[in-house]
């Protein structure tokens, strides 16, 4: 666990140097929700997690679950196979953000 921590975090320190805006689409989702508002370095943190371990693609369907919980709920039930392997990527991404940016 502390290895991946630490690979992580060289990714992260190598790929987007501190104080670097970034504006994906994670980030945008949770500054405007309601436990991002004003939490401009928490969000910042998640995105890098995100860039780090979702696609684009990824990164556009799981920001939307910021607006609609519904939507995650109902990609969780699925038994669809492409909404089964994007799950255990977006699991994946949590516990990267959970490992990464928890303070």
């Amino acid at each position: 666990m502390m290895m991946k921590s630490l690979t992580l975090a060289a990714i992260l320190a190598v790929c987007l140097p501190v104080g670097l805006a970034v504006a994906g689409p994670i980030s945008k989702a949770c500054m405007a929700s309601d436990r991002g508002a004003g939490k401009r370095t928490l969000c910042t943190c998640i995105q890098q997690a995100a860039d780090a371990t979702l696609s684009g693609s990824d990164q556009r369907r799981a920001a939307k679950f910021f607006r609609d919980p519904e939507n995650a709920h109902a990609t969780w039930v699925s038994q669809s196979a492409s909404d089964d392997a994007f799950w255990e990527r977006y699991k994946s991404f949590g516990a990267t953000a959970e490992a990464y940016c928890a303070g």
